[in-house]
């Protein structure tokens, strides 16, 4: 292979250096392009740029393959757990069993929040969308532990606020739901596990870990799993770039917590129970729908169907699909809404038209399910996938300060108008 392309313009060549991967993916380095010739690249939504090197998750979209650190999501689905996960991402390998149980315990230590938060808390509506109180909570850690603002702190002040931040998040999560329904906040009890923890402090059970569904609490921990990291996608892109300016890690999480939030990217999940809410207010006709999905002169789409990356099909949601049918036999449930669900996925699964274009039911469509079967509200679903990516986005910060990668900032081609001289308002 070439060590470099060429590219002529205007009677002049330059070199571009080509970058191959360990999984033999091709890029051309354009880095000092700009510099040689004055020339830079236009690619709207960045969606063919690769804006670092990273050795966190490798996608192919085309294959459906997706591993964290080398790991295959099959694999660590089947046979990890939420945790064990969260310290390969951050960390690069599989810890031990020491090593994990000590990262549990310091997790379990750092729980609490200052009591101060619930004055923050208290200062929302009860209709203030939990993604955003989620954010801003995030956000106001900076005002309790000002040392994180400090861009040359040591590894192991910066390990103190990665424990931190992944202790309390599932706290300040459970409290954005409170403030929802307006009911006091539970306290976490650290004799539970980490997804345990979370369900106690969300709806007061379960106080012993023998009060855990052992269905649903596998269940849950598959859905974090599959929500761990994804790559340089919207949300990972943000937390690196805002990273980049040495913002601190709960400044950049938080940010990040913000790019989730848009219904094309975390919100993905709500909009499916939205449109399944929509079929059956509408009379529930499933054929109606399916013929609207198909006819390109319609409006309509099939949320959490097919995948921007995923051109064949999303190996996650193979993986929680199971999840699904276990925790709805499980919990024995009769909704509308779910019977619509699983009459959309069966016609998904058969039918020649979404079949030739991969239109399968994605992870978004699954985890829906999985959350409106537990009695989550929906406007908590984009919370729970939070609470699953942050330890990507801790990854993402942590690999792009230690590489010490420069501040983000794109250019652009400019379109407005030439130079215009100032005209008096009274001339105008």
């Amino acid at each position: 292979m070439s060590k470099s392309a060429k590219l002529h313009f205007n009677g002049s060549e330059y070199d571009i250096p080509v970058v191959k991967g360990t999984e033999n993916e091709i890029a051309l380095d354009i880095s000092n392009l700009r510099s040689q010739s004055g020339l830079i690249t236009l690619d709207k939504g960045f969606k063919n740029t690769g804006s670092t090197k990273s050795a966190i998750t490798f996608l192919n979209g085309e294959e459906g393959v997706l591993r964290y650190r080398g790991y295959s999501i099959e694999n660590l689905s089947s046979k990890s757990n939420f945790l064990e996960v969260s310290y390969l991402l951050i960390y690069g390998e599989l810890p031990t069993t020491e090593i994990l149980d000590s990262f549990a315990k310091e997790i379990s230590s750092h729980t609490l929040v200052h009591e101060d938060v619930k004055s923050i808390l208290d200062g929302f509506p009860s209709r203030a969308h939990p993604m955003g109180v989620l954010s801003s909570l995030v956000s106001s850690l900076t005002a309790f532990y000002p040392k994180s603002l400090d861009p040359n702190r040591s590894a192991e002040e910066i390990n103190g606020t990665i424990i931190r931040l992944i202790a309390k998040l599932p706290t300040l999560a459970a409290w954005s739901y409170k403030n929802r329904m307006r009911q006091p906040v539970m306290y976490p009890n650290n004799n539970l596990n980490y997804t345990g923890n979370f369900l106690h402090m969300m709806f007061g059970l379960p106080t012993s870990e023998s009060q855990i569904d052992p269905i649903i609490a596998k269940a849950l921990d598959k859905l974090l799993i599959l929500h761990a990291d994804h790559e340089q996608n919207c949300s990972a892109s943000t937390v690196r770039i805002v990273g980049s300016s040495h913002a601190s890690l709960y400044a950049s999480v938080s940010a990040g917590i913000a790019a989730l939030w848009g219904p094309l990217h975390g919100g993905a999940n709500q909009a499916v129970i939205e449109m399944l809410e929509d079929i059956k207010d509408q009379g529930g006709d499933i054929n109606k729908f399916i013929n609207k999905a198909k006819d390109k002169k319609d409006p309509f789409r099939l949320m959490g169907f097919g995948h921007r990356v995923y051109k064949n099909f999303d190996p996650r949601a193979k993986i929680i699909k199971q999840a699904a049918d276990d925790v709805l036999g499980q919990l024995g449930i009769n909704d509308p809404v779910l019977d619509i669900a699983m009459k959309l996925e069966d016609v998904a699964l058969n039918d020649d038209y979404f079949k030739s274009r991969g239109l399968y039911p994605n992870v978004d469509f699954y985890s829906g399910i999985i959350y409106r079967a537990l009695g989550i509200p929906t406007d908590m679903f984009t919370v729970m996938f939070a609470l699953g990516r942050l330890p990507g986005w801790i990854a993402q910060w942590k690999e792009m300060r230690e590489n010490n990668e420069p501040i983000g900032r794109p250019r652009q081609v400019y379109v407005g108008n030439n130079h215009r001289e100032y005209i008096d308002i009274s001339k105008r």
